[in-house]
């Protein structure tokens, strides 16, 4: 039996879907960046995104296109105003790429995960290794110019240790005590992701077209900001570093190179991946303040995409996924 004959399931066309609309927003920027960068090994790398995204679109197009779905509209030339007055630098336009590409590893991690169909395994598994391939590719020059901040250092025990007491779970009262290395990786993560969020709300938000979505993303900057915050304040505690802040890597430009559509869209992308690295820090934390900390983050985070919800249904700029059928709607019309 040949399984590439096989029906694509709900899931597959689910995320063939989410691949098509999120991959072309983060096209248009990267044309967008590569237009305005100046160093060549930056603007190399940004070619060579922009190329394999073309490949998968094309890939992409095709899997719908054969199972009778329609092509999503997603985001296209009419969203990107190019010969504008740059709005970033070159080192945050690689930093940039260099985040999204943590996303696109996250993301075709999941899709191959529910896929089942050869073929489209076979196209994801080449996917994440395009990804892996940008991952290293970023991380390199980044390093080269001395802006990749590392995660802080710990210095080792001099033998394996059992917890002892009940001050372990302890952030607040008691004893207490200091961070643990695997907690150290969501914080971190997340410190990092947050400040890409922050320092694109500043952005977006000195450059967008209309009032409202200027107020959301303003307010989508403060909520970032108290983010990293809360977890600097843990994280400085405990005197470790916390990742530096881009604003500085952001121009005084005034010319919006994009849509409000795409960048309303991407600050509502940015809010809800982020859910996912909370929940995970949330399921890796046995310190309370932590646990507190990630709760009233995720918390915040559903305010803010619940406000985003509405300001892009209100514009008629959120396309509809597809959907199951409504079988109680076919009953009624026979």
């Amino acid at each position: 039996m040949n399984e590439n004959n096989f029906k694509l399931t709900s899931s597959e066309i689910g995320t063939l879907w989410g691949e098509y609309v999120n991959g072309t927003m983060t096209d248009v920027v990267n044309r967008y960046m590569v237009s305005i960068i100046e160093d060549e090994q930056i603007k190399a790398i940004f070619n060579d995104a922009i190329n394999t995204f073309d490949k998968q679109k094309q890939q992409i197009v095709t899997f719908i296109q054969n199972e009778g779905f329609p092509v999503p509209i997603g985001f296209t030339d009419s969203d990107l105003y190019k010969g504008k007055t740059r709005l970033f630098t070159d080192i945050f336009c690689l930093n940039y790429l260099h985040i999204m590409t943590l996303h696109g590893l996250l993301g075709h991690s999941t899709a191959l995960a529910v896929s089942v169909r050869k073929d489209l395994r076979n196209f994801y598994d080449s996917c994440d290794n395009d990804a892996k391939k940008m991952y290293h590719q970023t991380i390199e020059v980044l390093l080269e110019k001395g802006s990749f901040q590392r995660d802080p250092f710990f210095y080792p025990a001099d033998n394996p240790q059992y917890v002892s007491s009940q001050d372990f779970t302890d952030g607040y009262f008691g004893k207490g005590r200091k961070l643990a290395a695997t907690e150290i990786i969501s914080i971190s993560f997340n410190l990092k992701k947050s400040v890409m969020a922050k320092t694109l709300s500043i952005a977006f938000s000195q450059v967008a077209q209309t009032k409202d979505v200027r107020k959301f993303l303003t307010d989508s900057e403060k909520t970032a900001d108290n983010q990293i915050k809360a977890f600097a304040k843990i994280m400085q505690a405990d005197n470790l570093p916390v990742p530096r802040s881009m604003e500085t890597e952001v121009t005084t430009s005034t010319d919006s190179p994009f849509s409000d559509k795409l960048m309303l869209y991407h600050m509502g992308f940015l809010f809800q991946a982020a859910q996912n690295y909370h929940g995970a820090g949330l399921a890796s934390a046995m310190r309370t303040d932590l646990v507190t900390a990630y709760e009233g983050t995720i918390l915040k985070n559903l305010m803010v995409t619940k406000k985003w919800f509405n300001l892009m249904v209100q514009n008629k700029w959120l396309e509809q996924p597809p959907l199951a059928p409504n079988r109680k709607e076919m009953a009624r019309e026979v």
